[in-house]
């Protein structure tokens, strides 16, 4: 995992709306140093990174970061008891998938 996406995760989740100006700027200059695409490991770390908002929309960063990633880092359903973030990624993820093909009739 790269020194940046470590860095990313070991801060924690995003703060809220309440946070300081500076707290928020600071979390938003460590995403835009994490160069997508990121890997499967590092998408799985970065999950976790979810605050109780959107954080003036930098987990919708962290979201589209997150899908970078090769496939779907949520492809099944996290339960009832999922936050907001991780209900959008795994939908987003199923909605991602190609229908699947109908049979081919051959006269």
């Amino acid at each position: 995992m790269r020194p940046e996406v470590q860095a990313f995760v070991a801060d924690g989740p995003l703060p809220d709306w309440d946070a300081s100006e500076e707290e928020i700027d600071r979390r938003v200059r460590q995403l835009d140093a994490i160069s997508a695409p990121v890997t499967a490991e590092e998408a799985r770390a970065l999950v976790s990174c979810f605050g109780p908002d959107d954080c003036y929309g930098v987990a919708w960063s962290l979201l589209h970061l997150i899908e970078t990633a090769p496939g779907p880092v949520l492809a099944t359903d996290p339960g009832p008891d999922a936050d907001e973030w991780h209900r959008r990624l795994h939908h987003r993820a199923v909605r991602a998938e190609p229908a699947p093909r109908p049979p081919t009739l051959t006269p």
